[in-house]
C-alpha cells in the first residue's frame, strides 16, 4: 500500500515581517500627520521660508548659474529633509521611551527592524511631501525650472539623505529626556543648519564659518542637492558622500551605545 505525501504550501519567511512593517510604517506616518503640531511645523518652516527668502526677497536674482529660487529649493528641500528625521524620528522616539511603549514593542513579536525601518520611511515620506510642495511654489510662483531628471536626484537624495538625520534622531531619543527633546533639537538643528550653508549660502557668509561648514552633515546633503541641478558644488562629490557615511556610521554608534546603557539601567 502506497501513500502520497501531504505537499505543504510553501511560504514565504519574509512575508509576514514585510507586512508588519508596512503596517507600522503606515500608522506612523498617519500618526505624525494627524499630530498638528508635528505636521504644521515640520511641513510649515520650510515652505514659510522659502516663500520669504526664495520667492518674496530674491524674485528674480540669480546666484551664480542658476536663479535665486532654485538655489533657495535646494538648501530649504534638505532643511525640510533634516527637521523630518529629527523631530519625526528623534523627539517621538524619546516620547515613547519616557511612556514605556517601546518596551510594549519589544514585548510584542514585531521585528525590531521593522519599527526602526517604519520611523525611518515616515520620516521619508514627510521629506518627500516637503519636497513636493516646495517644487511646486517654486514652478508656480518662482518660474524656477526643473527637468524630469533634476527632480528626480531631488526625491533620490530627499530619501538618502533621510538615513544620517534618522540615526541622528534615534541618538539623541536615546541620550535626551523627552521633556528637554523638542527644546535640545531645536538648538542642533538651526544652527547647524545655518552653519551648513541653507539659510545663506556659503559664498555671502563669513570665512570662519565657510571653513567650519565641512563639519557638518547639512553642509554635505545641501552641496549634493546642489549638485543634482547643476551647480558647482565646493569640494568633490565623493568627499561629500564620505562625509555622510562617516556622520552615519558616528551616530550609530552613539546611538547603540546609549542603547545598550539604556538596557542596563532598565
Amino acid at each position: 500500500m502506497s501513500t502520497t505525501p501531504l505537499a505543504l504550501p510553501r511560504t514565504n519567511p519574509l512575508a509576514p515581517s514585510i507586512n508588519i512593517f508596512l503596517r507600522e510604517a503606515k500608522y506612523e506616518f498617519l500618526r505624525l500627520l494627524r499630530a498638528r503640531s508635528f505636521s504644521f511645523s515640520v511641513i510649515g518652516f520650510p515652505v514659510v521660508f522659502y516663500l520669504f527668502f526664495g520667492i518674496m526677497m530674491n524674485r528674480g536674482e540669480h546666484i551664480g548659474s542658476i536663479s535665486a529660487a532654485k538655489y533657495v529649493l535646494a538648501s530649504f528641500a534638505v532643511f525640510g529633509v533634516v527637521g523630518a528625521a529629527l523631530f519625526g524620528i528623534g523627539v517621538g522616539l524619546a516620547g515613547e521611551l519616557a511612556a514605556g511603549w517601546l518596551d510594549l514593542k519589544r514585548a510584542s513579536p514585531m521585528p525590531p527592524f521593522a519599527y526602526v525601518l517604519a520611523k525611518c520611511s515616515s520620516a521619508a515620506f514627510f521629506g518627500v511631501l516637503i519636497v513636493n510642495l516646495l517644487v511646486l511654489i517654486g514652478i508656480t510662483l518662482g518660474q524656477v525650472s526643473l527637468s524630469p531628471v533634476e527632480y528626480l536626484r531631488m526625491i533620490g537624495l530627499t530619501l538618502i539623505g533621510v538615513i544620517p538625520f534618522a540615526c541622528m534622531g534615534m541618538a539623541l531619543a536615546m541620550l535626551v529626556p523627552f521633556s528637554s527633546a523638542p527644546g535640545i533639537t531645536n538648538l542642533i538643528y538651526l544652527p547647524m543648519s545655518f552653519c551648513g550653508g541653507l539659510w545663506v549660502p556659503l559664498m555671502f557668509m563669513p570665512h570662519f564659518l565657510q571653513t567650519i561648514a565641512v563639519l557638518f552633515p547639512t553642509y554635505h546633503l545641501g552641496q549634493l542637492m546642489l549638485g543634482a541641478f547643476g551647480f558647482a558644488s565646493r569640494g568633490s562629490t565623493l568627499s561629500h558622500w564620505y562625509g555622510l557615511i562617516g556622520f552615519t556610521l558616528l551616530m550609530l554608534g552613539i546611538a547603540a551605545i546609549a542603547q545598550r546603557r539604556l538596557e542596563q539601567n532598565s
